[in-house]
């Protein structure tokens, strides 16, 4: 489509031609594919439920070490495919890999079990769709990598940005065309106020729910409540925090524009300076920077206080000579520079007509539904041929292993750090290398030792 015909056609027509294209053709009908779920609770379902709208699937199994969100899974899919059969149910992944019966596997848990679910599935001879960040540490991502190139399976991770259909127009038709000119400033942030915290007792873990499984590798603190949504995230035993787990969005979407890699050097200062009543140990503010040649991209987040600009609250800003671009999940604007210029606007895609059921299911995200869709298809179609998908999980690895690094950064005082990937080392400085490797508790083992080492 040429300049021309996009000004006609505007932002929703180029929006629903992006949902036919052949770029995110999906599987054909010739085949179901056997699906499995790891991980049950909010998003693992949503992801689930996209899948099954755009593809012939089965899901023959689900696992979830919480026996109320089990049950309720599999009441939805059981609902939800086309079967109308409800779902093997396990509390022990390792049992539901066992059966070495799927040709998908999603993977919806926490972080810190991410990268040893990964591994297993794509050794069980899986293809997986892994929720982001796909690690807790660096050297975990590396051994993801290692472990899909090694076993030849494909791995898409949920960084769907890139399959967000304004997202994908933004990229194309100004981006692309060289509008911005040259981007020499990029501002990525998150003002939402997802920090979690409070102080409840310790407790008992309740009957239904498996604590132990649930805590797996990661140091195990005193049950306090249930673990979900967004509880277990307050804690950096189990993530990275808000860098974590929203930069690594907007960091991704910035890389995949611009056709970035690794950033040269990252350094991020940050702490609890406002939130210090409760027990959460993530930042609450926090800066990041992340040079790349002749390009700052700089990430900053408040979990309280307002966003100077509410429609981007969360948001890539990019900062051309001709102009400016502000991008969200919600919506995009490009802002010319020169007065008399063109301001293009951007709206989200919805699906509501094509698929009703997004408008009553629990707990969805529908403007991120339509990028989820995407996403599957994608991923499917690099089932199908043996390639790379959109969101190959190197890709989300380079988009993790930065932010963990600006963590880092931020833990050492907020010194610069330079990461080889080659080398899988922070160069010249030995601190910093040894917390790329997090300690796993007993008796689970780091993948690196593995995939890594030998």
């Amino acid at each position: 489509m040429n300049r021309r015909d996009f000004l006609k056609v505007g932002a929703a027509g180029l929006a629903t031609s992006v949902l036919n294209s052949a770029y995110v053709a999906g599987a054909s009908d010739s085949k179901t594919y056997r699906a499995g779920l790891i991980g049950c609770g909010w998003y693992g379902k949503s992801d689930l439920c996209r899948l099954i709208q755009v593809a012939p699937v089965e899901v023959v199994s689900l696992c979830d070490p919480d026996q109320h969100v089990l049950e309720a899974a599999a009441g939805r899919i059981s609902e939800r495919q086309k079967s109308h059969k409800k779902p093997r149910l396990y509390g022990d992944y390792r049992q539901m890999l066992k059966e070495k019966d799927l040709d998908l596997v999603l993977v919806g848990t926490p972080d810190h079990w991410h990268s040893l679910i990964m591994i297993d599935a794509v050794e069980s001879g899986a293809d997986v769709y892994c929720q982001k960040p796909i690690s807790r540490d660096v050297l975990e991502g590396e051994a993801m990598v290692a472990a899909a190139r090694k076993n030849n399976r494909v791995v898409q991770i949920g960084t769907q940005r890139k399959s967000t259909p304004h997202l994908i127009q933004v990229k194309k038709e100004i981006i692309e065309t060289g509008m911005l000119g040259k981007i020499s400033h990029v501002d990525i942030c998150c003002y939402e106020h997802m920090r979690a915290n409070g102080n409840p007792p310790d407790s008992t873990p309740p009957e239904w729910f498996d604590y132990e499984t649930w805590t797996g590798p990661a140091p195990k603190r005193p049950y306090d409540m249930l673990p979900h949504l967004r509880w277990w995230r307050t804690f950096n035993e189990y993530g990275n925090g808000i860098v974590g787990d929203m930069c690594v969005h907007m960091l991704d979407t910035v890389r995949w524009m611009l056709k970035l890699g690794y950033p040269t050097r990252i350094s991020s200062r940050g702490g609890i300076y406002v939130q210090k009543e409760g027990k959460s140990n993530i930042n609450d503010t926090q800066t990041a920077l992340f040079e790349y040649p002749e390009l700052n991209v700089v990430w900053e987040h408040r979990t309280w206080g307002n966003p100077a600009d509410p429609d981007y609250g969360w948001s890539a800003i990019f900062y051309g000579e001709h102009g400016m671009l502000k991008a969200s999940t919600m919506r995009a604007d490009f802002i010319p520079e020169r007065r008399g210029g063109k301001p293009i606007h951007f709206d989200c895609v919805y699906e509501r007509e094509q698929f009703p059921e997004d408008v009553t299911e629990p707990q969805i995200e529908l403007n991120a539904a339509p990028a989820t869709r995407l996403h599957m298809k994608d991923w499917l179609h690099a089932v199908e041929n043996r390639g790379r998908p959109v969101a190959d999980v190197e890709e989300g690895h380079i988009s993790t292993a930065s932010c963990i690094m600006a963590n880092i950064s931020s833990q050492l005082g907020g010194r610069p750090l330079s990461y080889d990937s080659a080398k899988r080392e922070v160069v010249g400085d030995a601190e910093a290398t040894a917390l790329l490797k997090r300690p796993f508790r007993a008796p689970y083992q780091h993948p690196a030792d593995k995939y890594l080492n030998g």
